[in-house]
Protein backbone atom coordinates (compact mmCIF):
# COMPACT_ATOMS: atom_id res chain seq x y z
CA UNK A 1 0.00 0.00 0.00
CA UNK A 2 1.32 2.93 -1.13
CA UNK A 3 0.33 5.15 1.81
CA UNK A 4 2.52 2.81 4.03
CA UNK A 5 5.71 4.20 5.25
CA UNK A 6 7.02 1.63 7.76
CA UNK A 7 11.09 1.30 8.93
CA UNK A 8 13.17 -1.58 8.01
CA UNK A 9 12.97 -2.79 11.47
CA UNK A 10 9.39 -3.01 11.16
CA UNK A 11 8.86 -5.05 8.25
CA UNK A 12 9.68 -8.75 10.59
CA UNK A 13 6.49 -7.72 12.36
CA UNK A 14 4.08 -6.64 10.26
CA UNK A 15 2.78 -10.03 8.69
CA UNK A 16 -0.69 -10.05 7.37
CA UNK A 17 -3.01 -13.44 7.28
CA UNK A 18 -4.19 -14.80 3.78
CA UNK A 19 -7.25 -14.23 4.31
CA UNK A 20 -8.70 -10.48 3.53
CA UNK A 21 -10.69 -9.02 6.94
CA UNK A 22 -9.56 -12.14 9.22
CA UNK A 23 -8.16 -10.09 12.09
CA UNK A 24 -4.93 -10.92 13.29
CA UNK A 25 -3.56 -12.53 16.62
CA UNK A 26 -1.19 -10.38 17.96
CA UNK A 27 1.38 -11.42 21.19
CA UNK A 28 3.53 -9.54 23.16
CA UNK A 29 7.36 -9.83 22.60
CA UNK A 30 10.39 -9.85 25.41
CA UNK A 31 10.38 -5.82 25.36
CA UNK A 32 7.09 -6.06 27.29
CA UNK A 33 7.80 -8.84 29.87
CA UNK A 34 9.70 -8.32 32.90
CA UNK A 35 13.14 -9.41 33.36
CA UNK A 36 15.46 -10.24 36.11
CA UNK A 37 18.09 -7.14 36.87
CA UNK A 38 16.44 -5.02 34.98
CA UNK A 39 15.83 -1.54 37.57
CA UNK A 40 12.09 -1.32 38.41
CA UNK A 41 10.55 2.19 37.90
CA UNK A 42 8.20 2.95 40.57
CA UNK A 43 4.53 4.47 39.74
CA UNK A 44 2.29 6.87 42.25
CA UNK A 45 -1.48 7.78 41.57
CA UNK A 46 -2.45 10.96 41.79
CA UNK A 47 -6.25 12.72 42.12
CA UNK A 48 -5.75 16.51 40.22
CA UNK A 49 -8.93 19.01 39.97
CA UNK A 50 -8.34 21.03 37.37
CA UNK A 51 -8.61 25.39 37.43
CA UNK A 52 -8.40 25.55 33.12
CA UNK A 53 -10.73 22.53 32.91
CA UNK A 54 -13.21 23.76 35.19
CA UNK A 55 -15.16 21.47 37.28
CA UNK A 56 -13.32 18.85 36.64
CA UNK A 57 -11.84 15.58 38.42
CA UNK A 58 -8.98 13.13 37.47
CA UNK A 59 -6.27 10.50 38.31
CA UNK A 60 -2.94 10.94 36.51
CA UNK A 61 -0.27 8.68 36.98
CA UNK A 62 3.53 9.47 37.43
CA UNK A 63 6.49 6.85 36.47
CA UNK A 64 9.61 7.47 37.47
CA UNK A 65 12.75 4.81 36.34
CA UNK A 66 15.26 3.26 38.57
CA UNK A 67 17.85 5.48 36.52
CA UNK A 68 16.33 9.32 37.27
CA UNK A 69 18.97 11.68 38.57
CA UNK A 70 17.46 14.87 39.94
CA UNK A 71 20.50 16.40 38.60
CA UNK A 72 20.03 15.58 34.72
CA UNK A 73 16.73 16.59 32.72
CA UNK A 74 14.75 13.80 31.68
CA UNK A 75 12.50 13.10 28.42
CA UNK A 76 8.98 12.97 29.50
CA UNK A 77 6.14 11.35 27.93
CA UNK A 78 2.42 11.65 27.90
CA UNK A 79 -0.59 9.51 28.08
CA UNK A 80 -4.07 10.43 27.39
CA UNK A 81 -6.57 7.69 29.18
CA UNK A 82 -3.91 6.92 31.26
CA UNK A 83 -5.13 3.95 32.92
CA UNK A 84 -4.82 1.95 29.46
CA UNK A 85 -1.32 2.31 29.29
CA UNK A 86 0.12 2.03 32.79
CA UNK A 87 -1.76 -1.10 33.89
CA UNK A 88 0.55 -3.85 33.86
CA UNK A 89 -1.40 -6.57 32.40
CA UNK A 90 -3.21 -4.77 29.60
CA UNK A 91 -2.82 -4.61 26.16
CA UNK A 92 0.68 -1.83 26.49
CA UNK A 93 2.25 -2.23 29.82
CA UNK A 94 4.45 0.59 29.27
CA UNK A 95 5.90 0.89 32.62
CA UNK A 96 7.25 -2.61 31.99
CA UNK A 97 8.38 -1.51 28.30
CA UNK A 98 10.02 1.50 29.56
CA UNK A 99 12.16 -0.22 32.04
CA UNK A 100 13.31 -2.66 29.29
CA UNK A 101 14.06 0.12 26.70
CA UNK A 102 15.38 2.68 29.31
CA UNK A 103 18.09 -0.42 30.27
CA UNK A 104 18.94 -1.22 26.87
CA UNK A 105 19.83 2.44 26.19
CA UNK A 106 17.24 2.67 23.26
CA UNK A 107 15.13 5.37 24.51
CA UNK A 108 16.20 8.14 27.06
CA UNK A 109 15.62 8.22 30.77
CA UNK A 110 11.91 9.38 30.84
CA UNK A 111 9.58 10.32 32.83
CA UNK A 112 6.19 8.86 32.09
CA UNK A 113 2.82 11.39 32.98
CA UNK A 114 -0.68 9.12 32.58
CA UNK A 115 -3.73 11.02 32.75
CA UNK A 116 -7.27 9.70 32.79
CA UNK A 117 -9.62 12.40 31.38
CA UNK A 118 -11.52 14.85 33.47
CA UNK A 119 -14.77 14.13 34.80
CA UNK A 120 -17.41 17.00 35.63
CA UNK A 121 -18.36 16.12 39.72
CA UNK A 122 -16.83 15.92 42.68
CA UNK A 123 -16.04 12.39 42.38
CA UNK A 124 -14.49 10.17 40.33
CA UNK A 125 -15.78 8.02 37.56
CA UNK A 126 -16.35 4.00 38.26
CA UNK A 127 -14.80 3.12 34.83
CA UNK A 128 -12.18 6.39 33.41
CA UNK A 129 -13.34 6.03 29.94
CA UNK A 130 -16.92 7.25 31.13
CA UNK A 131 -15.75 10.51 32.08
CA UNK A 132 -18.29 12.88 31.29
CA UNK A 133 -15.61 15.30 29.74
CA UNK A 134 -13.74 13.41 27.89
CA UNK A 135 -14.77 13.79 24.17
CA UNK A 136 -14.80 17.73 25.21
CA UNK A 137 -11.35 17.25 26.43
CA UNK A 138 -9.68 14.69 23.60
CA UNK A 139 -11.77 15.39 20.24
CA UNK A 140 -12.26 19.13 20.47
CA UNK A 141 -9.43 20.86 18.00
CA UNK A 142 -8.35 23.45 20.33
CA UNK A 143 -5.17 24.32 22.26
CA UNK A 144 -7.29 23.86 25.04
CA UNK A 145 -6.45 20.23 26.76
CA UNK A 146 -2.68 21.53 25.32
CA UNK A 147 -2.84 25.13 27.96
CA UNK A 148 -4.35 22.31 30.68
CA UNK A 149 -0.83 20.21 30.21
CA UNK A 150 1.12 23.08 30.05
CA UNK A 151 -0.23 25.53 32.25
CA UNK A 152 -1.47 22.70 35.31
CA UNK A 153 -0.40 19.43 35.19
CA UNK A 154 3.38 19.54 33.91
CA UNK A 155 4.34 22.31 36.20
CA UNK A 156 2.84 20.58 39.01
CA UNK A 157 5.23 17.36 38.69
CA UNK A 158 7.88 19.70 38.12
CA UNK A 159 8.34 20.94 41.35
CA UNK A 160 9.39 17.55 42.33
CA UNK A 161 11.16 16.77 39.30
CA UNK A 162 13.25 17.80 36.89
CA UNK A 163 11.65 17.69 33.54
CA UNK A 164 13.48 19.09 30.50
CA UNK A 165 12.61 21.84 28.35
CA UNK A 166 13.69 20.61 24.85
CA UNK A 167 10.49 19.68 23.21
CA UNK A 168 12.29 17.24 21.26
CA UNK A 169 12.72 15.39 24.35
CA UNK A 170 8.92 15.71 24.92
CA UNK A 171 6.69 12.77 23.67
CA UNK A 172 2.58 12.80 23.44
CA UNK A 173 0.34 9.63 22.91
CA UNK A 174 -3.19 8.43 23.75
CA UNK A 175 -5.93 5.38 22.09
CA UNK A 176 -8.65 6.47 20.13
CA UNK A 177 -10.38 10.29 20.93
CA UNK A 178 -7.10 9.90 23.14
CA UNK A 179 -5.00 9.38 19.96
CA UNK A 180 -6.39 12.54 18.02
CA UNK A 181 -5.94 14.53 21.26
CA UNK A 182 -2.32 13.66 21.39
CA UNK A 183 -2.07 15.06 17.84
CA UNK A 184 -4.02 18.00 18.44
CA UNK A 185 -1.94 18.95 21.17
CA UNK A 186 1.87 18.57 19.24
CA UNK A 187 0.04 20.69 16.14
CA UNK A 188 -1.23 23.36 18.51
CA UNK A 189 2.10 23.75 20.76
CA UNK A 190 5.06 21.86 18.31
CA UNK A 191 7.12 24.11 20.20
CA UNK A 192 6.15 21.88 23.60
CA UNK A 193 5.72 18.35 22.15
CA UNK A 194 7.84 17.61 19.30
CA UNK A 195 6.80 13.70 19.15
CA UNK A 196 3.22 12.09 18.39
CA UNK A 197 2.13 8.63 18.94
CA UNK A 198 -1.31 7.38 17.96
CA UNK A 199 -3.32 3.78 18.15
CA UNK A 200 -6.35 3.97 16.23
CA UNK A 201 -6.63 7.78 16.45
CA UNK A 202 -10.36 9.07 16.19
CA UNK A 203 -9.46 11.10 13.28
CA UNK A 204 -12.99 11.01 12.00
CA UNK A 205 -16.22 13.36 12.85
CA UNK A 206 -16.80 13.10 16.13
CA UNK A 207 -15.52 17.04 16.40
CA UNK A 208 -14.43 17.83 13.70
CA UNK A 209 -11.12 15.66 13.67
CA UNK A 210 -11.55 14.47 9.79
CA UNK A 211 -10.48 18.30 8.19
CA UNK A 212 -6.65 17.07 9.90
CA UNK A 213 -6.18 15.80 6.66
CA UNK A 214 -7.36 18.98 4.75
CA UNK A 215 -5.22 21.34 7.32
CA UNK A 216 -1.94 18.94 7.25
CA UNK A 217 -1.97 20.25 3.28
CA UNK A 218 -2.66 23.34 3.51
CA UNK A 219 -0.47 24.37 6.22
CA UNK A 220 2.91 25.17 7.07
CA UNK A 221 4.55 21.99 7.44
CA UNK A 222 5.44 21.89 11.33
CA UNK A 223 8.47 20.07 13.13
CA UNK A 224 6.84 17.37 14.73
CA UNK A 225 7.10 13.45 14.47
CA UNK A 226 4.07 10.85 14.01
CA UNK A 227 3.52 8.05 14.83
CA UNK A 228 0.22 6.51 13.10
CA UNK A 229 -1.05 2.70 14.26
CA UNK A 230 -4.76 1.08 13.02
CA UNK A 231 -6.06 -1.69 12.12
CA UNK A 232 -8.21 -2.61 8.78
CA UNK A 233 -10.96 -3.81 11.32
CA UNK A 234 -10.92 -0.39 13.28
CA UNK A 235 -15.00 1.21 13.51
CA UNK A 236 -17.35 2.51 10.59
CA UNK A 237 -20.20 4.55 12.17
CA UNK A 238 -22.12 7.81 11.93
CA UNK A 239 -18.47 9.73 13.24
CA UNK A 240 -16.74 8.02 10.05
CA UNK A 241 -14.37 5.06 9.05
CA UNK A 242 -11.26 4.89 11.22
CA UNK A 243 -8.89 3.02 9.08
CA UNK A 244 -9.50 5.39 5.92
CA UNK A 245 -9.40 8.36 8.20
CA UNK A 246 -5.81 7.03 9.37
CA UNK A 247 -5.39 6.35 5.64
CA UNK A 248 -5.99 9.45 5.06
CA UNK A 249 -3.73 11.32 7.86
CA UNK A 250 -0.87 9.17 6.38
CA UNK A 251 -1.40 10.46 2.90
CA UNK A 252 -1.27 14.36 4.26
CA UNK A 253 1.58 13.54 6.44
CA UNK A 254 3.29 12.05 3.29
CA UNK A 255 2.35 14.68 0.95
CA UNK A 256 3.80 17.62 3.14
CA UNK A 257 6.90 15.32 3.90
CA UNK A 258 6.34 14.57 7.45
CA UNK A 259 8.70 12.23 9.52
CA UNK A 260 5.99 10.11 10.02
CA UNK A 261 5.20 6.16 10.09
CA UNK A 262 1.96 4.11 9.72
CA UNK A 263 2.29 0.60 10.86
CA UNK A 264 -0.94 -0.99 9.78
CA UNK A 265 -2.52 -4.31 10.65
CA UNK A 266 -6.08 -6.05 10.70
CA UNK A 267 -6.80 -5.36 14.47
CA UNK A 268 -10.01 -3.72 15.60
CA UNK A 269 -10.36 -1.22 17.78
CA UNK A 270 -8.53 -1.97 21.03
CA UNK A 271 -5.18 -1.98 21.85
CA UNK A 272 -3.88 -5.50 20.95
CA UNK A 273 -1.67 -4.56 17.91
CA UNK A 274 -0.05 -1.21 19.05
CA UNK A 275 0.52 -3.18 22.22
CA UNK A 276 2.62 -5.87 20.23
CA UNK A 277 4.41 -3.35 18.25
CA UNK A 278 4.69 -1.01 21.08
CA UNK A 279 8.75 -1.46 21.85
CA UNK A 280 9.48 -1.02 18.31
CA UNK A 281 7.35 2.40 17.79
CA UNK A 282 9.24 3.73 21.01
CA UNK A 283 12.34 2.75 19.48
CA UNK A 284 11.18 4.82 16.13
CA UNK A 285 10.10 7.28 17.89
CA UNK A 286 13.12 8.37 19.99
CA UNK A 287 15.70 7.15 17.64
CA UNK A 288 16.72 10.69 16.96
CA UNK A 289 17.75 11.16 20.81
CA UNK A 290 21.50 11.62 21.47
CA UNK A 291 22.78 9.81 24.90
CA UNK A 292 25.50 12.51 26.46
Amino acid sequence: MTLVKVAFFFLSILTFHASFGQTETYSLGEDSKRHEGVPRGTVTKFVWKSNLLEGTIREYYLYVPEQYDPNEAAALMVFQDGIAYVNETGDFRVPIVFDNLIYKKEMPITIGLFINPGHKSSELPGNPFDASNRSIEYDSLNDTYARFLIEELIPEISKTYNITTNPQMRAIAGLSSGGICAFTVAWERPDYFSKVMSHFGSFTNIRGGHNYEAMIRKTPKKNIKVYLQDGSNDLNNEHGNWWLANQQMASSLAYKSYNYIFVTGTGGHNGKHGGSVLPEALKWLWSDYKTE
